[in-house]
């Protein structure tokens, strides 16, 4: 990339930022599931079985394949096991949240195959349920603990340098605006059921509390 062109696009994005991020896109997909799984509890026929399933793919290619594999399995978790104390723990089970949510995805891209959800919504409802749950705790550890013990595990220049290769195993995977494009896509999904317009998750004013 040209000097002109970095230039462009801004100041450079750090590997943590990075990271927390692509955890942006990933929570919003999460919350996806959270209203869809919702909706399959009282009224499954509104939910198109098709914006699940491309969240799901969304999922397996931005959060499993890339995300995951590709950064926190390769660079960031065993640099974390290898510092050792107590931040040392985390790794295994967050290896285990990963297949587990993996098996989990695999089941939501085939119950989403079919035209009507039918008879599989309230198990589809739970396995949502139970991944969003999972995921959110995964992700706020890996923000507030994994990521920074990590960070410390650097030096300046090595942080520097696994800037580059962050971004060179994005467009690799993903071509030049992997990220961008990940946000499109959770955007038309958004869209697709209503939940684009943030202002409806305004929350209402606390009731008012009783002086007697």
């Amino acid at each position: 990339v040209s000097k002109d062109k970095e230039n462009e696009k801004g100041p450079e994005v750090t590997a943590t930022e990075d990271l927390m991020r692509e955890h942006g896109v990933l929570r919003r997909a999460l919350l996806v599931y959270t209203a869809a799984a919702t909706k399959l509890h009282s009224n499954p026929s509104s939910i198109p079985p098709d914006a699940l399933q491309k969240t799901a793919k969304l999922f397996r290619a931005f959060g499993e394949e890339y995300h995951e594999k590709k950064l926190e399995e390769a660079y960031i978790f065993p640099a974390v096991k290898q510092a050792g104390g107590e931040v040392a723990t985390y790794p295994d089970i967050l290896v285990t949240q990963h297949n587990r949510g993996r098996e989990i995805t695999d089941y939501i891209i085939n119950v989403t195959k079919n035209a009507k959800l039918g008879a599989n919504a309230e198990d589809l409802a739970k396995a949502l349920d139970a991944f969003v749950l999972m995921y959110r705790n995964h992700a706020a550890r890996e923000d507030t603990i994994i990521f920074p013990a990590w960070k410390q595990t650097l030096t300046d220049k090595q942080l520097d340098e696994m800037n580059d290769k962050f971004e060179d195993i994005e467009h690799e995977q993903f071509g030049e605006d992997g990220f961008e494009d990940a946000v499109k896509q959770i955007s038309a999904i958004e869209s697709s059921l209503g939940l684009a317009d943030i202002a409806q998750f305004t929350a209402p004013p606390p009731p008012k509390v009783s002086s007697s």
